[in-house]
């Protein structure tokens, strides 16, 4: 499943990272044009993603999907 989310706060981009964390599933976070994929619950690389622009949450959590629609 896919969510394209613009992310407008740090706070945000935490609440994904706590949330992924939580559930059992992989969840990534993509550029647009899926040049760039970083895992969510990593922080490493995070720096490598433009969040002035929306991103894609790429998972099978029906969570973290329904917490991000």
């Amino acid at each position: 499943m896919v969510v394209t989310k613009k992310f407008n706060s740090v706070d945000e981009l935490q609440k994904l990272q706590r949330l992924a964390c939580e559930v059992p599933e992989d969840v990534f976070i993509h550029s647009i044009d899926d040049s760039i994929m970083v895992d969510a619950k990593s922080f490493i690389n995070l720096f490598t993603l433009d969040f002035t622009q929306p991103v894609k949450i790429v998972t099978e959590s029906k969570r973290v999907v329904k917490a991000f629609e």
